[in-house]
């Protein structure tokens, strides 16, 4: 497939089987029928591939949470979806975008990401699950495929960074610009024909993935109603998700006769999403103060789960807002009231840590550990204070122990190169600042960083091995994207 047809094909891959935004529709292309029900058109290896690459490429663009927690929450409701799905073997990726607007996408690979935006948007966890589900299904359902076959012309990184440019272009108009005028460029001469018959199923198919799930089907349709009639968007421009997943009346009323077909009763939210928003409300705001005052204005409302979730929020904006002191008693009442909870220790380590308390802070994150010990955001600050205070083994022990269970992360990779900083060894340190960098999708300096590696390894032939493959295997990826 030429790359004109390449660029048309990709977004409607990065923007699920959604319909297009007007400035795409202008491109008049034809695509072809979007679906592979045989799965013939990409091996899953190459899918996988492209979908790491297309993460990798992610990270340099956006800014995806390296929060465990939150990593950890749409990573737990997502997977809890895609077991109640008819695909259930299926790989899958979730993420979070620390961004305000509301949008969500699916990418190669079962890589689905959501916005932060959205996540604060929506005022039940059914509702988020409703998203997910419906993207979930677009996977499932195979509606995406048809249009891997063009990325597999290209190299990994082409394709990725295609994929990544098309799916900004909702972000940033001169990046989804540039690749639309490269394909007119080509004289495109296509005719867009997308029906919406695949969104009827990604809905029907999503309800059921809800309800077999444990999440309310009716959801769906209180969430997309809500954003389409929501006054606060009066005005201004439409939230993305809008742009990119738009909802007709009809759409919102098709979807709710489907919903009602399911029994009714009550789906309360989890302690988890609760607490995740919480956080994020504290993370995503403009500024510390931000939240401290949204925390203050709702303290004392709703039910005491409601109250103390609250509480918690608060907590943290006080962290925020370098005042740690004020939530450590705060914290220390949540801890106590919620022992099965990691959410309050970790909260409670982390202001102790605010203060220069790193005994306690050491002891928190033990006792914690002992409680719940394969929690992830536990074991990295855990491994945090221990660089701090100089114990680099102990640090190092524990990520080795931690990359065997965990796909590592970029910010695990950093915590690995501060370890071997700390213990002399600057060879294994540049290794893993380069590992840290290419997750990143910064290829260019992940190279740069494996030569320094290569330098300090001096005469360790295991080392200058494991270096010396690494730094092939980058540079072909390089020479392959400049070629194309």
């Amino acid at each position: 497939m030429k790359f004109d047809k390449l660029v048309a094909s990709l977004l409607i891959l990065c923007y699920g089987s959604w319909a297009l935004q007007p400035a795409y529709a202008q491109l008049n292309l034809e695509l072809p029928e979007i679906g592979d029900p045989t799965g013939t058109l990409m091996t899953p290896q190459q899918e996988k591939e492209l979908g790491e690459a297309f993460y990798r490429k992610l990270h340099s663009q956006l800014e995806i949470s390296q929060d465990p927690e939150v990593n950890d929450y749409i990573q737990s409701i997502g997977q809890k979806l895609v077991g109640a799905s008819d695909n259930p073997a299926q790989p899958f990726h979730f993420f979070v975008v620390n961004d305000p607007t509301i949008n969500a996408f699916a990418g190669p690979g079962g890589y689905i990401g959501v916005n932060s935006g959205l996540i604060l948007t929506s005022e039940a966890e059914s509702e988020l699950a409703s998203v997910l589900a419906h993207e979930i299904a677009h996977v499932t359902q195979r509606h995406l495929y048809q249009t891997f076959q063009a990325a597999g012309r290209l190299a990994l990184p082409t394709a990725a960074a295609m994929l990544a440019a098309v799916l900004l272009g909702a972000k940033s108009a001169q990046l989804g610009q540039a690749a639309l005028m490269a394909a007119q460029a080509a004289n495109v001469q296509y005719q867009i024909n997308f029906t919406r018959d695949n969104e009827a199923e990604a809905d029907r198919v999503g309800m059921q993935i809800l309800s077999k799930s444990d999440f309310d089907p009716r959801a769906m349709p209180t969430f997309f109603e809500r954003l389409q009639q929501s006054t606060r968007f009066v005005g201004r421009e439409l939230p993305e998700f809008l742009m990119t997943h738009p909802v007709t009346v009809s759409r919102i009323s098709d979807t709710r006769g489907r919903a009602e077909q399911f029994p009714y009763r009550q789906y309360p939210d989890s302690f988890a999403y609760q607490l995740v928003r919480a956080k994020l409300r504290v993370q995503t705001a403009a500024r510390p103060h931000d939240a401290l005052n949204y925390f203050k204005a709702v303290s004392g409302q709703g039910t005491k789960l409601q109250q103390d979730v609250s509480a918690y929020g608060l907590a943290l904006a006080l962290i925020a807002n370098a005042r740690p002191a004020e939530a450590k008693p705060i914290l220390q009442r949540l801890m106590e009231v919620y022992p099965d909870q990691s959410h309050f220790p970790n909260a409670l380590a982390s202001a102790e840590l605010e203060t220069k308390n790193y005994a306690r802070a050491i002891e928190l994150y033990e006792a914690a550990l002992q409680r719940f010990p394969e929690n992830r955001a536990l074991t990295l600050n855990y491994v945090r204070v221990l660089l701090t205070t100089g114990k680099a083994k102990e640090a190092r022990k524990l990520l080795q122990n931690y990359t065997r269970r965990h796909p590592p992360t970029p910010e695990v990779y950093t915590l690995l190169a501060r370890a071997y900083s700390q213990l002399g060894n600057d060879a294994e340190s540049h290794r893993y600042v380069a590992e840290s960098y290419y997750a990143s999708g910064q290829n260019r300096a992940a190279i740069l960083q494996l030569r320094l590696a290569q330098k300090a390894a001096g005469n360790d032939f295991y080392l200058n091995s494991v270096i010396d493959e690494r730094l092939k295997q980058l540079l072909a990826e390089e020479e392959e994207r400049r070629k194309q």
